[in-house]
């Protein structure tokens, strides 16, 4: 039987976060319109900066004031500003990623025209969070964000 589209680009985004050279954690992210790679992505310092696994190998980048990674773009804000850069076009689009949307990608996602979201575990509970706001916000303005089973 062949695998399904979703489980296609689910395993190439669980893929591409092997590339992350985030030190606390390895997020991959695919774009696609209509069976199509628009745009690849996983977390990690912009280019021409520093390779946290490289510069600072047990502990990794600084933290910022909410404790999260001082440097990381994370795999979705990657995939979208390639994508931008490139001069694809989102409007549409179906994102996929290992790790939920948090807010701040979740605004990022609704404002790109990205139509559906599709995830591999949640953000929430890696971060020891109460609820995954970004697949909250998502949902409520008309952007389908469910969690794909274990593939």
């Amino acid at each position: 039987m062949k695998p399904s589209f979703d489980t296609i680009f689910m395993k190439l985004a669980t893929d591409l976060a092997l590339r992350s050279h985030c030190v606390k954690a390895h997020v991959g992210a695919v774009l696609t319109r209509d069976t199509r790679i628009i745009s690849i992505g996983y977390n990690g310092p912009p280019a021409g900066t520093h390779n946290c696994d490289e510069e600072w190998p047990d502990v990794g980048c600084a933290r910022d004031s909410k404790g999260s990674c001082s440097l990381a773009l994370h795999a979705e804000e990657n995939a979208i500003l390639y994508a931008v850069k490139s001069g694809a076009k989102l409007e549409g689009a179906t994102l996929y990623t290992t790790l939920s949307p948090c807010i701040a990608c979740a605004r990022l996602i609704f404002s790109a025209g990205i139509k559906q979201v599709y995830f591999s575990k949640s953000y929430a509970q890696y971060k020891g969070i109460a609820s995954d706001e970004g697949v909250d916000f998502l949902n409520r303005f008309g952007v389908p964000t469910v969690k794909l089973e274990e593939l």
